[in-house]
Formats: structure tokens, C-alpha cells, sequence
């Protein structure tokens, strides 16, 4: 019998083109998104570290809410999203984890203007590291962050898997 004390983290799966993702959510909500290029020890690594009472259980009918909305996002029939979030991180990064959610659908922002939305401007390169410890890429976007010249910069799941996220949302003129 498992103790009251212990939760189950649920995880599944979504494939998009010949990615294979998995997803993890907590009953507060959708907590993590691993890159198809990423081992499932990650995800292991990083459940026992945000829930060290939790235990890791596939259950892919508790994961379709966010699944369906992740569809659509990839065909093209979803610009925002409405499931819950338990964002797990420091205070600094949820913060700027909350201003990426504010970046509209289709549109990009710098790591500097981020910086300046949060009001810590010189904290550009912490910025950087907490877009890059961001848990649920895709729902909060951090793939629409790029460089002050307009290039693609660094992303967990890789830049072209970046760059195809920016295209389904019709952004094309983005340099690499």
C-alpha cells in the first residue's frame, strides 16, 4: 500500500512528426515536457528533485488534456492554452517563466527585453539560464526568445526543433 504522503507524478507521451516527447503532470497540473533528444533519465532526475515524495507512473488518460491541447498547438488550431500549470523552480525563474507566458502567439522577444519585463535589466544572462531550466517548453514558450540580433540562441530541445516551433506559429525570418 503506498503512503498517503506519496503522489503520483503521471507521464505519457506525444509524437509530433518523428519527435516522441513525454509529459509529466502532477494533480496540480502539467509540470514537464522532455524533448524527444533527451534521455527519460532526465525527466526521472528531475521529478525526484521537485517531488522527492513522488513516484513516476505512466497513465496516459491522465495526460490527455494536455496532450490534445499540444496537438493542436502543432497543427496549427491552438495560439494559447488553457490547462494548469505546477511550475516548479526559484523564484527568479518562475518569474520569468510567467513573463514568457505573456509573449504573444506568433510574435518573438530578446533575453534583454525579458530581463527588462521582470525589472532586473543587467540579468540578462541569468534570464538565459532560467528560460533554459524552463520544465514545460512549448505552453510556457521560451522558444520565442531569440537573440538581440535576431538570431536563434541556444534551446533545450535543440535549434531545429526551435526553429519549427517558430514556423508553425508563422515566424520564417528568423536567422540561424
Amino acid at each position: 500500500m503506498v503512503s498517503m504522503s506519496v503522489l503520483p507524478a503521471y507521464w505519457g507521451y506525444i509524437f509530433y512528426k518523428d519527435w516522441r516527447m513525454h509529459l509529466a503532470a502532477s494533480p496540480k497540473g502539467l509540470c514537464y515536457v522532455l524533448w524527444p533528444n533527451k534521455s527519460f533519465q532526465k525527466l526521472e532526475t528531475w521529478t525526484k528533485k521537485y517531488f522527492p515524495k513522488a513516484y513516476l507512473a505512466q497513465n496516459q488518460d491522465y495526460l490527455a488534456p494536455y496532450v490534445v491541447q499540444i496537438e493542436d498547438y502543432f497543427k496549427g488550431k491552438r495560439q494559447t492554452f488553457n490547462i494548469p500549470l505546477d511550475l516548479r523552480g526559484t523564484d527568479f525563474q518562475i518569474a520569468v517563466w510567467q513573463a514568457l507566458l505573456k509573449i504573444p502567439y506568433g510574435t518573438t522577444k530578446t533575453y534583454s527585453e525579458i530581463a527588462k519585463e521582470i525589472n532586473r535589466p543587467k540579468a540578462v544572462r541569468a534570464v538565459g539560464g532560467a528560460i533554459g531550466a524552463n520544465p514545460v517548453s512549448i505552453v510556457v514558450p521560451c522558444h520565442r526568445v531569440i537573440g538581440k540580433d535576431g538570431t536563434l540562441t541556444g534551446f533545450g530541445g535543440g535549434l531545429g526543433i526551435k526553429e519549427e516551433l517558430l514556423r508553425i506559429e508563422g515566424i520564417v525570418d528568423v536567422k540561424r
